[in-house]
């Protein structure tokens, strides 16, 4: 038996949320006394498929039929399916993403599997198979214990530090063996977030909410993000009165986030707001009024002006 983790690209790219589900994995296949093997779809080079041996990958599957390029959650599913009965594999992990979400529910209905989602510990072995999970968008966590002889795991970004080796996996040709019933439902059109670094991956974020004033102020932000190579967000009424795009939209109708450090400005802090960032590791709160409900879920804040804290503030670190 094994451990087979789907690993995801974003322009030929391996996603740094699959490094993490990568070493999660291989972390796994320890435990277990198997190995782990990483299954990639769609085009990329063999350099950059091999630095998942970096991260404890044994070996890449690496299907890459063009076809496989825009992400088909159900061609997807197939492929991986047949992976895991190649490979005998018992253990599935994928990072939770929204592809990886749709994957694993596709594959834990074709292969009878046990699923667990957002776990952010490794399995305890000690008495079955039971893993750690977050739940209620961070505010508890559950202990699931799977039963089934296959068990799938979708790993919550930001949770797992991997640590990174000058190993290297040897990359292998796997066939997809697809037909036209995995691809009944077709992909038409591909709108993808831009910029240097993006939101669901970034372990800085800096966002503003409506205490901005308008989108001609956003450049603070933007200024301060690119200080210190973080991404940028927003909270629902700034993406509503299209200040900005909707894909930078944090909370708990929009994207959840879970960076290293997150620097909200300007945003008052409602419950919809925190539900999708409050797993964030560090939180810091710049708002002008000392009342605004989000200073109670900081681990810092700065009560003042943030045209004036801003500006300060980034210039402060671009001297570090």
């Amino acid at each position: 038996m094994s451990v087979l983790i789907f690993a995801e690209l974003d322009e030929g790219a391996l996603k740094k949320s699959s490094l993490e589900a990568i070493y999660y994995g291989s972390k796994v296949a320890e435990q277990t006394g198997t190995s782990a093997t990483a299954i990639v779809l769609g085009e990329a080079s063999t350099d950059e498929l091999t630095k998942a041996g970096r991260f404890g990958a044994a070996k890449v599957l690496h299907a890459s039929d063009a076809k496989l390029n825009d992400g088909n959650a159900m061609a997807y599913a197939s492929v991986v399916a047949g992976a895991v009965s190649q490979e005998g594999a018992d253990v599935i992990v994928l990072a939770k993403s929204s592809l990886g979400d749709a994957v694993a529910a596709r594959l834990a209905g074709k292969l009878k599997a046990g699923l667990a989602a957002n776990v952010i510990e490794l399995p305890d072995l000690s008495n079955g198979f039971r893993v750690k999970r977050s739940i209620f968008t961070g505010k508890a966590f559950a202990f699931t214990e799977l039963t089934a002889g296959t068990k799938i795991l979708t790993i919550k970004k930001n949770t797992i530090t991997p640590e990174e080796t000058e190993a290297t996996a040897p990359v292998e040709a796997f066939t997809a063996g697809l037909n036209d019933v995995d691809f009944a439902v077709k992909v038409t059109h591909t709108e993808k977030a831009t910029g240097d670094i993006l939101l669901p991956e970034a372990d800085v974020v800096v966002s503003g909410g409506r205490g901005l004033k308008g989108p001609e102020n956003w450049g603070i932000v933007e200024d301060l993000a690119k200080a210190l190579h973080a991404a940028t967000a927003c909270s629902k009424p700034v993406s509503d009165l299209d200040w900005r795009p909707h894909h930078e939209h944090v909370g708990q109708t929009g994207i959840k986030i879970s960076p290293n450090l997150y620097i909200a400005c300007g945003i008052s802090g409602a419950i919809q707001h925190l539900a999708g960032v409050n797993s964030s590791k560090v939180i810091v709160v710049i708002n002008k009024d000392p009342e605004a409900p989000f200073f109670k879920s900081a681990d810092y804040g700065i009560v003042g002006d943030l045209f004036e804290v801003l500006p300060r503030l980034t210039k402060a670190v671009q001297a570090l």
